[in-house]
């Protein structure tokens, strides 16, 4: 099963492709810290499974504080009227009190029927019997959180995956503020690219803070910058507008400070009683340290 964000998004890519041309698995799990791609996978196969005019009949959407598992198996086991395939989903599935229940129907599925669980922010005890059936059976993603220093990285892909490239500042800067939420991410990017004029293929620092609302006078750019010029009262005050911005994730903040001055250590101590450190070594310590 994929465990970083990159083979995540290959594997959502490949079930949404599938669903497209009419592939579906009888069982899918969609769980996950991260709800970016669970839910983009839910609202693919709820795009292609069933065609629109026989939903009425075919599809069943249920909350899981709203339904047990006697009702989604009695649900699941139902052919399909005048059409392939009955679609079952059950969002929010982590508050089924008896969800285990559904292990005896993962084991044999109806092939006729696809079953959609999709849990929020949860995952399933991996140790059970109803993951292990539907590891044998169906379809898994299981979507971790996304870290802090990663996010600029799949800014960049996902804006090619949009047919668009990012510079890495603009990248850094609207992880800055958007943190690792990736759907908040999709929506802004949404935004921008309904304003971007028509042939745009590159995103610049300056169509972020257009479009996304927020200053690299502000950023944590500008705060490394003023902190390693030892410039106290300008850092003070980018830091306090940080700190009250709500748009700003703090703990991404202080993540990238944190690996900007210990890569600045490294490269210092590398050097401590050599005199001129050789490039290699510089450039091997200095890896990764914010340009700014």
């Amino acid at each position: 099963m994929a465990k970083n964000s990159l083979s995540i998004d290959a594997l959502c890519r490949q079930i949404a492709e599938d669903a497209a041309h009419g592939r579906f698995s009888p069982i899918y799990l969609l769980m996950g810290d991260e709800p970016y791609y669970p839910e983009l996978v839910c609202r693919e196969i709820q795009r292609h499974c069933i065609p629109e005019e026989d939903k009425d009949f075919n599809e069943t959407v249920w909350y899981g504080s709203d339904v047990d598992a006697d009702e989604v198996v009695s649900e699941a086991r139902r052919y399909p009227m005048m059409a392939e395939r009955r679609l079952v989903v059950v969002k929010e599935a982590q508050a089924m009190g008896d969800i285990d229940k559904l292990a005896a129907y993962c084991r044999e599925p109806l092939d006729t029927t696809v079953l959609v669980l999709l849990l929020r922010r949860a995952s399933l005890d991996k140790r059970k019997s109803l993951y292990k059936e539907i590891a044998g059976h169906g379809v898994i993603v299981d979507s971790p959180a996304i870290r802090d220093y990663a996010i600029t990285d799949w800014i960049i892909s996902y804006y090619a995956s949009r047919k668009l490239s990012i510079d890495p500042k603009a990248a850094m800067l609207l992880g800055e503020s958007a943190g690792t939420d990736l759907s908040t991410i999709a929506v802004e990017t949404d935004k921008l690219v309904k304003n971007l004029p028509e042939g745009t293929a590159r995103v610049g620092v300056e169509d972020i803070e257009k479009n996304v609302g927020v200053s690299r006078q502000f950023s944590i750019f500008e705060l490394t910058r003023e902190l390693s010029y030892h410039n106290s009262s300008k850092a003070l005050a980018i830091a306090a507008h940080i700190g009250n911005s709500a748009r700003f994730s703090m703990p991404m903040a202080v993540s990238a400070l944190y690996t900007h001055f210990y890569r600045i250590l490294k490269y210092a101590a590398a050097g401590a009683g050599r005199g001129s450190v050789p490039p290699d070594l510089k450039a091997r310590a200095l890896a990764g340290v914010n340009p700014y």
